[in-house]
C-alpha cells in the first residue's frame, strides 16, 4: 500500500490541464480562467462627479460665494461648454465634469434661487470628483488563472470584455457497478439498494466546474463492465465506484486490466478508502472508487477534486484548517484516518461512529478530522488538522 500523499501524486501525474474555449461572458461565472484579460478602456474613461451638486472652479468654493447656474450635466449627458470664473454647471452622480471645473459642491452645501446659488456651508477640502482612471487603465489585466466570481465578472463587463477565455470544462464518465444497486425511483427487489455515490460524486464534481456524464450502472459480469467502460469514451477521466476490491465480484481491475489499463496503484493506506486503484485505459486517466458510500466521497475530495483541479489548469491543492479539539481521541491506526467531524466556533468534535457505510452521519458532518498514521491518543484542546466540507 502506498500513502495518501503518494496516492494523490500519481493521480495528478495521470492529468494534463484540458483545452481552452471562448464563452460569452454572461456564460462565464465559475468558469476557469484560461488567459489573462486586459482592459480595453479607461474606468471611468473620464472624470465624473461622485456627488449630486455643482461643478464649479475650486479657486472660487469658499462660503457665501455665489455662483451663475449656466448647465446641467447628467449621468451619459455631458455638458458641452466651459465653465468660467463665477459659473457653475448642474451635476448629478456619474455625469462627466465639465471642462473648466474642478470641484463639484454638494447639493446640500448650496442654496439656490433661479439660475443662482450661494455656497452657504462651508464644502471642505473634498473635491467630490473621480478621475478618469481612477478604478483601472487600459491594459490592466485580470490575470489567469482563477476561478471567475461574480465580482470578476462585474469587472471584466466594466472592461469591456464581451468574450472570455475559459478552460473547457473537463468530462467526467461516472460509473456504478453492482447487482445490488438500482437507480433513485426504481422498485428495489429484495436484495438491492438505491445507488447513492455516483449521485453524490456527480454533484461534487459538477461543483467543482466538471461536465458528469453519468452512465449506467455496471451489472456483475465481464461483458456489462466492460460496455460501461465503452461508453465512457471521450472523456478526460473515468471514475468507477465499487468493485475495485479483491471479491469474486469485484470486477474492475481484472476488466480493465484486460482492456490494455496501464496502473499505477491499487490500495492507499488510508481509512475509509482503502481499495483505491488508478491508472490509465487508452490513453484515459481512470479511478476505481470504492463502494461504500462515505469511502467514495472522502475519496472524491482527497483525490477526484485534486485531479479536476489540475485538468482546468489550477494550482491542485488540499486545504486544511486548523481547529481545537473539543474531546479527547484515542490512538490511530496504522492507515491516515479521515474522520467525519463538525467545527464550530474553531472547535473540533469527531462523530462516535466511523463506519464507512453511514451517509446519514456524512451529511450531518461539515469537516473530514486527519489523523496521521499511528497518531497517539490526543487530549482535549490539542491543535489538529481538518478539510472543510
Amino acid at each position: 500500500m502506498i500513502t495518501v500523499e503518494e496516492a494523490r501524486k500519481l493521480l495528478l501525474d495521470l492529468v494534463t490541464p484540458v483545452d481552452t474555449e471562448q464563452v460569452p461572458l454572461a456564460q462565464a461565472a465559475r468558469r476557469v480562467l484560461a488567459a489573462d484579460v486586459a482592459a480595453t478602456r479607461d474606468q471611468p474613461p473620464f472624470a465624473a462627479s461622485s456627488m449630486d451638486g455643482y461643478a464649479l472652479k475650486s479657486a472660487e468654493v469658499e462660503r457665501h460665494a455665489m455662483l451663475k447656474v449656466i448647465g446641467e450635466a447628467a449621468a451619459g449627458h455631458r455638458y458641452g461648454g466651459q465653465v468660467g470664473a463665477g459659473q457653475a454647471v448642474r451635476i448629478f452622480t456619474g455625469a462627466p465634469v465639465p471642462d473648466g471645473a474642478d470641484f463639484v459642491v454638494i447639493q446640500e452645501d448650496v442654496e439656490r434661487k433661479g439660475d443662482l446659488i450661494t455656497i452657504r456651508n462651508h464644502p471642505g477640502d473634498k473635491s467630490n470628483i473621480r478621475p478618469a482612471g481612477a478604478d483601472f487603465r487600459v491594459g490592466q489585466i485580470i490575470s489567469s488563472p482563477r476561478i471567475l466570481r461574480p465580482e470578476d465578472i462585474a469587472l471584466l463587463a466594466a472592461m469591456n470584455t464581451p468574450v472570455v477565455p475559459v478552460r473547457r470544462k473537463p468530462v467526467v464518465a461516472l460509473i456504478s457497478t453492482g447487482d445490488e444497486l438500482v437507480m433513485p425511483g426504481e422498485e428495489p427487489g429484495p436484495d438491492q439498494i438505491i445507488a447513492s455515490n455516483t449521485f453524490g460524486l456527480k454533484a461534487m464534481f459538477e461543483e467543482a466546474g466538471a461536465h458528469v456524464r453519468l452512465l449506467p450502472i455496471a451489472r456483475d459480469t465481464r461483458g456489462s463492465l466492460a460496455t460501461a467502460l465503452d461508453l465512457a469514451s471521450g472523456a478526460d477521466l473515468v471514475v468507477t465506484v465499487g468493485g475495485a476490491s479483491v471479491g469474486d465480484h469485484d470486477l474492475v481491475g481484472d476488466v480493465t486490466s484486460g482492456l490494455g489499463m496501464e496502473r499505477a496503484f491499487y490500495k492507499v493506506r488510508m481509512r475509509p478508502g482503502k481499495p483505491l486503484m488508478a491508472g490509465r485505459l487508452n490513453g484515459t486517466a481512470m479511478v476505481g472508487l470504492p463502494g461504500n458510500p462515505v469511502s467514495a466521497m472522502v475519496c472524491g475530495h482527497i483525490f477526484v477534486l485534486p485531479m479536476l483541479q489540475k485538468l482546468l489548469g489550477l494550482n491542485p491543492q488540499v486545504n486544511f484548517h486548523r481547529a481545537t479539539l473539543a474531546a479527547p481521541l484515542s490512538a490511530n491506526g496504522p492507515r491516515e484516518h479521515y474522520m467525519r467531524a463538525t467545527v464550530e466556533n474553531g472547535q473540533i468534535i469527531a462523530f462516535g461512529d466511523q463506519d464507512s457505510s453511514l451517509l446519514s452521519i456524512l451529511a450531518q458532518a461539515n469537516a473530514l478530522l486527519m489523523r496521521p498514521p499511528d497518531d497517539p491518543a490526543l487530549a482535549e484542546g490539542t491543535q489538529i488538522l481538518y478539510l472543510p466540507l
